[in-house]
């Protein structure tokens, strides 16, 4: 298997009295990262799955007594498929406060449904982790940068979900069976949403926005659907790792735009599968949004996985002046513009030059862009 970088941040997690919670879309390897984990420390492990009716029917009416006949002898319970077990933070809650030499590891595919079960009997009692499909530097790390760096077309394409990644000769019909079984149905079970053909729709759009400005107004208009339901969409498919917001930096211009934002996805093979786009990067007229939407998503994992936190931005103004992407980091600002090819002419904005005069810039292409995703 791929080793996780996420790996290291559980670990040193391990010697505490807290839960931990590993969140992120299906498929992705959490259950396997989870049971590498425990063979690494060499530790036995009970293991319980959501889908068990059994499972489910012990923590369905949870308490101290129910349990201490199951877990009062094992030093480690992994919970996988937490979500679908209704009183999960409350179980957790007791196992937490009243088993104390247990060390509990849950894991779940929907962030909005587990969180929403945990939010509240977990307050101080939980470590939550996020695990993305795979990451350009933990392939690299896997099989050398060479090698990774000469798949770069093959990953924009068809993106880093683990089982696309060990069998490329099946990837197209993996990808398909990921958004036929994920992306719709089980959004639509969970949110019990009425209009499943205008959520498809409304996916499809954002697909064919990467790396521009998404109004939820033209969204509304394209799919039938108000801006407030648009709006709630785009946000349960945020909460399930599909896609995420960038918002726009507005400081010291005047027509510096404040409420805009893009959206891009967690992965390329996800987005190209549901526009069903798989030509080759010579036979497309998107490669700039892809190689956008890569270096983004790809340096949203090596941030996170290395605790680096900040706040991301792009920069616009109404005069069309733009910047791709900005970090904040402890009052520092960054600013980067992407290119495919490293000979196009491009010079940064004088407004924002002027404007955050403080602020680092470079410019990312093909010949440097390892520097900027972890490498």
């Amino acid at each position: 298997m791929v080793p996780r970088a996420l790996k290291k941040n559980l670990l040193s997690r391990l010697n505490d009295r807290k839960a931990i919670i590993v969140l992120g879309p299906r498929q992705c390897g959490k259950t396997t990262l989870i049971l590498d984990l425990f063979n690494e420390i060499n530790q036995p492990v009970r293991i319980w799955n959501g889908d068990d009716f059994q499972v489910r029917s012990l923590l369905k009416d949870v308490s101290f007594s129910s349990l201490k006949h199951e877990i009062s002898e094992i030093s480690f319970l992994f919970i996988d498929e937490a979500q679908r077990i209704d009183n999960i933070g409350l179980a957790i809650k007791i196992m937490v406060d009243q088993f104390k030499d247990l060390k509990v590891i849950a894991s779940g595919s929907s962030a909005f449904e587990l969180a929403n079960r945990l939010s509240e009997p977990m307050t101080g009692r939980k470590w939550e982790f996020f695990l993305l499909p795979l990451s350009f530097k933990e392939m690299a790390d896997y099989h050398g940068l060479m090698t990774e760096k000469g798949l770069l077309h093959q990953r924009l394409i068809f993106g880093y979900y683990p089982e696309v990644v060990t069998h490329p000769a099946d990837q197209i019909k993996i990808l398909n069976q990921l958004i036929n079984s994920y992306l719709y149905k089980d959004i639509l079970i969970w949110e019990r949403l009425l209009k499943p053909e205008k959520l498809e729709r409304l996916v499809q759009a954002l697909a064919f926005q990467i790396g521009q400005e998404v109004s939820y107004h033209e969204l509304g208009q394209l799919t039938g659907l108000d801006n407030q339901t648009v709006e709630r969409y785009i946000d349960i498919l945020e909460k399930a790792f599909i896609v995420f917001r960038i918002s726009s930096l507005s400081r010291n211009l005047r027509n510096e735009l404040k409420k805009s934002r893009k959206i891009y996805f967690y992965d390329l093979g996800i987005r190209n599968a549901i526009i069903n786009a798989f030509n080759p990067i010579e036979l497309r007229n998107d490669t700039g949004a892809l190689w956008e939407n890569f270096l983004i998503s790809e340096r949203i994992k090596f941030n996170y996985y290395n605790d680096l936190y900040g706040s991301k931005y792009f920069w616009r103004t109404t005069t069309q002046q733009e910047i791709d992407y900005i970090e904040e980091k402890d009052g520092k600002i960054s600013a980067y513009e992407f290119k495919w090819k490293p000979n196009e002419n491009l010079k940064f904005p004088k407004a924002f030059l002027n404007a955050y005069p403080d602020a680092d810039v470079q410019i990312i292409h093909q010949e440097n862009y390892t520097g900027f995703i972890g490498f």
